[in-house]
């Protein structure tokens, strides 16, 4: 077993009703795949199999969670998304399904990596947006802003329009539309300020 100190200290560490539960965990991942690397990751332990994450545990005040880096490929019996990690919140071992199944799911996971098989992880896309017609004339109306704007990647202009519009009062979108068409002028973003922190 590549076992990792930090490891041990970690589990040491953690509540007496989760060193059972992160002590059998490690010893079904060591036993399934007796070639695995234990480290630190995200300052969780984590299990690598060919330099690739297999799976981790974390411990909680009140639960410890498991799971395989490769879930998202793994059938939906095989998780519970009450908690972090494919099982929900573990506060004993009856949480946990039986050793064998912890082996067979761990070298489901190996085989995964083994075929080189990549997880898709969701993408948030955003919908599109339009620019509101008051806000347009307050740009165009300034040449300067309306170059810096018109050249602006999306995102960019989605951050003044969202700014614009969320105002909850006249007097604040008043004021907001002004300032936008001020530092356009001046070739700013949005978030100017914080650029360069």
């Amino acid at each position: 077993m590549k076992t990792d100190q930090r490891v041990d200290a970690y589990i040491a560490g953690q509540p007496d009703f989760a060193r059972p539960i992160l002590e059998h965990l490690r010893s079904v991942v060591h036993e399934a795949c007796p070639d695995c690397e234990e480290t630190m990751k995200w300052s969780r332990p984590s299990f690598l199999y060919k330099g690739k994450i297999l799976a981790g545990f974390s411990g909680f005040k009140a639960h410890a969670a498991f799971g395989y880096w490769n879930d998202s490929m793994l059938s939906r019996e095989e998780k519970n998304r009450s908690a972090m990690g494919q099982f929900g919140r573990l506060t004993s071992l009856d949480d946990l399904p039986p050793r064998a199944a912890l082996v067979e799911l761990t070298r489901k996971s190996m085989s995964l990596i083994d075929e080189g098989a990549k997880p898709t992880r969701a993408t948030s896309k955003k919908p599109p947006f339009t620019v509101p017609q008051d806000l347009r004339a307050a740009i165009d109306a300034v040449p300067a802003a309306k170059a810096v704007f018109d050249n602006f990647p999306p995102s960019c202009q989605r951050e003044y329009v969202e700014w614009v519009t969320e105002a909850k009062r006249d007097e604040t979108r008043a004021k907001r539309l002004a300032q936008t068409v001020e530092w356009l002028a001046e070739g700013k973003r949005r978030n100017w300020k914080y650029e360069n922190c």
